[in-house]
């Protein structure tokens, strides 16, 4: 296949990261989530959960580098569970 059985959908995130759909549509309208790791197609999104999961952690790792937390993002991941 090409790999899109990877992608899931929004609630699948969501469900993943114990937050709701609309905290993970906010997430990617403030760019956290990048274009990177999502397909969009007309008003339907589908993510590749592992990359999701690796971008918000580097997205909270250059805010405590940069020392600009302007909107908390606490995420507790457990790496034997995340992939």
């Amino acid at each position: 296949m090409s790999g899109l059985e990877n992608y899931v959908p929004v609630e699948d995130v969501a469900d993943h990261l114990s937050v709701k759909v609309s905290t993970v549509r906010q997430w990617v309208n403030k760019g956290f989530i990048p274009k990177s790791t999502y397909i969009k197609v007309g008003y339907t999104y589908r993510f590749n959960l592992p990359a999701v999961i690796e971008a918000l952690k580097q997205e909270e790792a250059v805010e405590e580098q940069e020392g600009q937390i302007t909107e908390q993002l606490e995420l507790d991941f457990n790496e034997e569970q995340d992939l």
